[in-house]
Order: structure tokens, then C-alpha cells, then sequence
């Protein structure tokens, strides 16, 4: 059985928040609360869930732009949770990530050529080679060589993007973490930007995590779907059975959610109760459990593992 490429492990991240005159009673927000999964190579994991459930604080811990609290990040069977400023530097080149706002992610004071030319140049790539390689970086994205020469600001919303995408792919890199890539734009560019990321990841042998809060955009591109509320994965499964066969009944009230394309199906809408919990004060046991129509007492008291049901579909739940 073939490793995974990246394995995560009891991964937590919490931001201290102070109280009091002298900064003394530190609370903390649990962005991350203990989760757990891997994504094997050549796949695509996406990750969906309420806006501050934690997605982009996971892609950003896995990137390396922020450190972990506690759990372990293996890349490649590599150990890469702690390291230094140098270590990160070197193995940027196997990860790279594309942001959500396509226009603050690239330097306003730079040509396109120059931005896409940055990473190269970092990892020692031949100067005499940097415009050939630019703009063939350019043309595999959908746009032209003279692009180079302009300024980000001349470019509408889905150009950006995929210079942005042209620069995540200049040193050719194992894993894309693909941060709300297409939340930004309009609909009718978002298929465009979702399809090239697909081709890409065929022509080039890519694997993605994919962060979104659109089912509709993951359930088009992902192969396997991690749900997370509220720091932590509350189901885990390929994106059929996820789509055919949600269990976790916060899942279950994500997909009542989604918009089927025929007038002659009807689908009963789940509208949950209360608001999200805060992550400073989560709730105990199951941090669903304040907005569940099914809560037991058990739920109140106990958290619920991530335990796997069926073949590959993990759910927490006190229901299974």
C-alpha cells in the first residue's frame, strides 16, 4: 500500500487570548481541536465546513505560515511539524498554496513575469532560462506570454487567479493547498478556474487540498471530503458516499443546503437552531450538541471519536 504524501496527526492550534489588567487568566481560541487525516498522492481532500470552523487555519499549519500547538505534519513520511527557517525554505518547493483573494496575494509593484520569476529564483533556478520558463508557466494557465509584462491591476479577477495558480506551479511542487481559490469570483469563472485546476493536476501528477464552504465546488473537484465544525472533523469520507449518504447531522443540515439543478425535486431543508458556539468557550462533549435535534445527555459530557463506520467513512457521532 502506498504512503500517504501528507499525514496529519492530533493537530491542534490554539491562539491565546488575554483577560484581565496584567494579561493573567489566558483563555485560548481552539481554531484546531485535535484532528486527524491524510491525503495520498495524486488525490484531492477537500475541506468544508461554517466560515472560522478552522479550514484555512489547517492548510496554513500543514504550509508551514503557522505553527502548530500540539499533533504532528508528516510529508513524505517527513517529519515536518517543528522546523527551522532554513528547513522550511528548502522544502517549500514541494508545497505551494493559492490564496482566496486573488488580487492581495500578488505584489501590486511587480510585473507578472517578475512575480512568477520569485519563487524560482529563491530555489536557484538558471537565469538564463527564467523568461522561457515564465512564459510557458503562463500558457499552461490559459494565458498569454506578453502577459508577463503587465501589472496584476490590468487583469481581471479570474486572470489573477490563475497567475497566482502559475506561480504556485513554477517549481513544480507535490502538494497545492488551494485556499478558497474560487470564492472570489463569479460564478461563470469559477468552472473555468476549478476545470484548469483539474487538468493540471492530471497533466502534473498534483495533489490538492482544497478548502471551501461551497459543497457544490468540493463535491466537483475533491475525491475525498472532510466536514470540520468548530475545530474538528466531524465526518471523513469519499465524496459519493458523503453526497448519497451524509451521516453526521451537521452534514446531514450542510447538504439540505445545497441546490438541486431539477424544480421537480423537492428536498426538506434542516435549519439548524442557535448559534455557532464560540471557540474560546466551546461547548463540552460533542461542541454540536447546543444546535443537534438529536442530542442525548451523552453528548453533553462525552466528545464523540472520529471512528470509521464503514470502509473509509469516519464519523463523530454518539448516534453510531
Amino acid at each position: 500500500m502506498t504512503a500517504p504524501l501528507v499525514e496529519v496527526s492530533n493537530l491542534k492550534k490554539y491562539f491565546p487570548k488575554k483577560k484581565g489588567l496584567f494579561g493573567k487568566n489566558t483563555t485560548y481560541v481552539k481554531a484546531v481541536d485535535d484532528i486527524s487525516f491524510s491525503i495520498k498522492k495524486g488525490e484531492t481532500l477537500g475541506l468544508v465546513g461554517e466560515s472560522g470552523c478552522g479550514k484555512s487555519t489547517t492548510g496554513r499549519m500543514i504550509m508551514k505560515l503557522l505553527e502548530a500547538t500540539e499533533g504532528k505534519i508528516l510529508f513524505e513520511g517527513k517529519d515536518i511539524t517543528h522546523l527551522t527557517d532554513d528547513e522550511i525554505r528548502s522544502m517549500r518547493k514541494d508545497f505551494q498554496m493559492v490564496f482566496q483573494d486573488p488580487y492581495a496575494s500578488l505584489n501590486p509593484r511587480l510585473k507578472v513575469g517578475e512575480i512568477i520569476e520569485e519563487p524560482l529564483l529563491v530555489h536557484g533556478y538558471p537565469k538564463d532560462k527564467l523568461r522561457e520558463r515564465v512564459q510557458y508557466l503562463l500558457e499552461v494557465v490559459g494565458l498569454s506570454a506578453y502577459h508577463a509584462d503587465r501589472y496584476p491591476h490590468e487583469f481581471s479577477g479570474g486572470q489573477r487567479q490563475r497567475i497566482g495558480i502559475a506561480r504556485a506551479l513554477a517549481i513544480n511542487p507535490k502538494l497545492i493547498v488551494a485556499d478558497e481559490p474560487v470564492s472570489a469570483l463569479d460564478v461563470s469563472i469559477q468552472s473555468q478556474i476549478l476545470n484548469l485546476l483539474k487538468d493540471l493536476q492530471e497533466e502534473f501528477g498534483l495533489t490538492y487540498l482544497f478548502i471551501a464552504h461551497d459543497l457544490s465546488v468540493v463535491e466537483h473537484i475533491s475525491d475525498r471530503v472532510g466536514v470540520m465544525y468548530l475545530g474538528k472533523i466531524v465526518e471523513l469520507t469519499d465524496k459519493e458516499t458523503l453526497y448519497r449518504n451524509p451521516l453526521h447531522p451537521y452534514t446531514k443540515a450542510l447538504m439540505s443546503a445545497v441546490p438541486i439543478p431539477d424544480p421537480s425535486i423537492k428536498r426538506e431543508r434542516i435549519l439548524l437552531k442557535g448559534d455557532i458556539p464560540s471557540p474560546s468557550n466551546p461547548p463540552a462533549g460533542c461542541t454540536f450538541h447546543t444546535r443537534c435535534p438529536f442530542a442525548v445527555e451523552q453528548c453533553k459530557v462525552d466528545v464523540p471519536a472520529l471512528r470509521e463506520l464503514e470502509d473509509g467513512h469516519f464519523v463523530s457521532c454518539h448516534l453510531y
